[in-house]
């Protein structure tokens, strides 16, 4: 099963009054495949890339989905973590092959080794016949491994060897069953923070962590908001059939101020509730009935420092670069700007001169004198 994936085919606001031969330019929208099965699931069952923040984790995933890759993906619960592990696998040369979402937290510590790995006939009490496991299902293909963080430390050595060593043993056997499959991981908590309490194993983070996700919350993302709402309004107006619903300005401002605890999954309910209490074709202010949880969170990965934006942090490192003359200080820094995008793009030549906008060429050459490469390469 993957992502389905296409503009968002809802209208703008009724106020916007576009000229009739007016292209309206929608946003992406990614939903889960049948999501109308899905009305009790705490997943996002949409994701939206309007906002310049979120249109910027498009494009990142733009460039990493191709590679066989490990992606770890972190973002709050209800942030559509499932719906971007699925962009990926669409994104990658394995699309024609399984997607396999599995949630680590949902198996007692005794199950889950048999549910990732499978087992024997006769391997524990109740095994009546031999279970392949997740790994095997997802051979080819891709295997989204959902709150990673809940993994037992038992279970996280033997997750640990499977990548390693690219085979799954099944509970019960001796014999090796080779695999391949890429793992996109997903979690909810800090797992630097994890390692270093003990709970998550550090060479199995770092196995992981070779692509890093960072998914916003939706209150750092406003520009997705609307669009998510207009969504999520088409969608179950269908579903009750009903005819066309509008928000009017003062539900739009009311959901803009929101702080969205419950990220897309609470904006969903929300709208949902909504569409049953409004009347007369047009939903108001008065009709969304939003949280008044507030959710006391650490900062996540995806939340930036809010007193300095990466540019204003770079301006900083350069004043004290500045301060400490140096005769090559620009071509210092052009070869460092140059190396650590070679190495973000794991180093492919082509993928790190897109990124910085310069031929290939031109960063090859850096390289070469940078003797990061080599000329016979």
């Amino acid at each position: 099963m993957t992502a389905y994936t296409r503009p968002l085919a809802v209208p703008p606001p009724a106020d916007a009054s576009p000229a009739p031969d007016e292209d309206w330019d929608a946003p992406t929208l990614l939903t889960l495949p049948n999501p109308r099965k899905l009305t009790t699931s705490i997943r996002a069952t949409a994701q939206v890339f309007q906002d310049p923040r979120s249109a910027a984790l498009l494009e990142r995933i733009r460039m990493v989905a191709p590679s066989d890759a490990n992606v770890l993906i972190i973002g709050e619960t209800g942030t559509g973590k499932e719906l971007i592990a699925r962009h990926v696998h669409d994104l990658s040369r394995r699309s024609s092959r399984p997607f396999v979402a599995v949630n680590c937290g949902a198996f007692s510590e005794t199950l889950v080794e048999s549910e990732l790995f499978g087992h024997e006939k006769g391997a524990f009490t109740g095994a009546f016949a031999a279970k392949t496991g997740w790994f095997e299902a997802a051979n080819g293909g891709t295997l989204f491994l959902d709150e990673i963080g809940d993994l037992p430390l038992s279970i996280q050595v033997k997750l640990l060897r499977v990548l390693q060593e690219r085979e799954v043993v099944r509970l019960g056997s001796r014999k090796s069953v080779p695999i391949d499959v890429r793992v996109v991981a997903a979690t909810n908590v800090r797992l630097q923070d994890a390692v270093a309490a003990g709970h998550f194993r550090e060479d199995l983070f770092y196995r992981l962590h070779v692509v890093h996700l960072a998914l916003p919350t939706l209150r750092q993302r406003p520009g997705d908001i609307l669009p998510l709402a207009r969504h999520f309004i088409e969608e179950y107006r269908q579903r009750l059939g009903y005819g066309a619903v509008r928000l009017d300005a003062s539900a739009e401002h009311k959901l803009g101020e929101h702080t969205w605890p419950g990220n897309i999954r609470e904006l969903e309910n929300v709208i949902h509730h909504a569409l049953l209490i409004c009347q007369h074709g047009v939903l108001r202010a008065e009709h969304l009935h939003l949280s008044s949880l507030h959710i006391q969170r650490r900062p996540a990965e995806s939340e930036a420092p809010a007193q300095a934006s990466p540019q204003q942090a770079l301006e900083t490192v350069l004043r004290d670069l500045f301060n400490e003359p140096d005769d090559q200080m620009f071509e210092k820094i052009e070869e460092t700007v140059m190396r650590t995008a070679f190495e973000f793009c794991h180093r492919n030549q082509v993928q790190a001169a897109k990124l910085l906008g310069i031929s290939r060429n031109v960063l090859r050459s850096r390289l070469i004198r940078s003797r990061e490469i080599s000329a016979l390469k």
